[in-house]
């Protein structure tokens, strides 16, 4: 499990790249990126923290639910502090967050790649914009 977070980590990074104010993102690639791998849609649009966020609690949710699936399996083997139904739940509780961190990652991504222009947008001079559409 170690050497796979480690792979994940090193492969994500591998993938970001330098903010450039004058690029604007595609949403098809940050959808792309996102559905590939929680947390790689954020690196492209270039929001680093985000992506590792998204990737930590992406692998948290799936460390949580193979650990509470792992116990439940085997309840009558060890010495448990809840109820086996109660493991249960949790493992399937952990389930729905890492799919709901999954599709959150990939819909964050696809709207911040679609926003990316937007401060470029509202930095512009109105006038000036007005008086070159007039002038054409």
């Amino acid at each position: 499990m170690k050497k796979f977070i480690v792979i994940v980590l090193l492969t994500g990074f591998g993938f970001t790249q330098t903010i450039d104010s004058l690029s604007i993102k595609s949403p098809k690639k940050a959808a792309l990126y996102g559905a590939l791998f929680p947390g790689l849609g954020q690196a492209y649009n270039g929001k680093i923290l985000k992506s590792v966020l998204v990737l930590s609690l992406e692998i948290g949710a799936i460390y949580q639910w193979s650990l509470n699936g792992d116990i439940y399996k085997n309840y009558e083997t060890g010495d448990h502090a809840l109820s086996k139904n109660r493991y249960l739940e949790k493992r399937n509780k952990y389930a729905w967050w890492g799919v709901f961190v999954y599709l959150y990652g990939l819909l964050d991504a696809v709207v911040d790649a679609h926003l990316s222009p937007f401060n470029e947008v509202m930095n512009e001079n109105i006038e000036q914009s007005e008086t070159n559409s007039e002038a054409e």
